[in-house]
């Protein structure tokens, strides 16, 4: 099994800055991707930014140009930093890993309980 958790939301002034914090434990012999996704009241789940274990990255216009995706390898741990937050930033933002337990397992997806992220104008 596989468990992720997340840290560091909370409510932030429009304009503030916030970091998130996924960690992943379990049985995980290497983790190929690692991303971040939120989800606003009422919408779908969308995705906010992601990191493959090659370190490239890719981000949501909507966040593009205020936001960085950073990974610890050796903690199995992801990170998204925000800043100049906005009021559509609202959401839970759940982490998600792509993961293999053995060498030879197909990859797996895991997913945080999310953490919630409220930018008040």
């Amino acid at each position: 099994q596989v468990q992720l958790v997340e840290s560091g939301g909370g409510l932030v002034q429009a304009g503030g800055s916030l970091r998130l914090s996924c960690v992943a434990s379990g049985n995980i012999y290497s983790i190929n991707r690692m991303a971040w996704y939120r989800q606003a009241p009422g919408k779908q789940r969308e995705l906010v930014a992601a990191i493959s274990s090659d370190d490239s990255t890719n981000y949501a216009d909507s966040v593009k140009g205020r936001s960085t995706i950073a990974s610890d390898n050796a903690k199995n741990a992801v990170y998204l930093q925000m800043s100049v937050l906005k009021p559509e930033d609202t959401g839970v933002y759940y982490c998600k890993i792509g993961y293999r337990s053995t060498w030879y397992d197909k990859a797996l997806d895991a997913w945080g309980q999310g953490t919630l992220v409220t930018v008040s104008s």
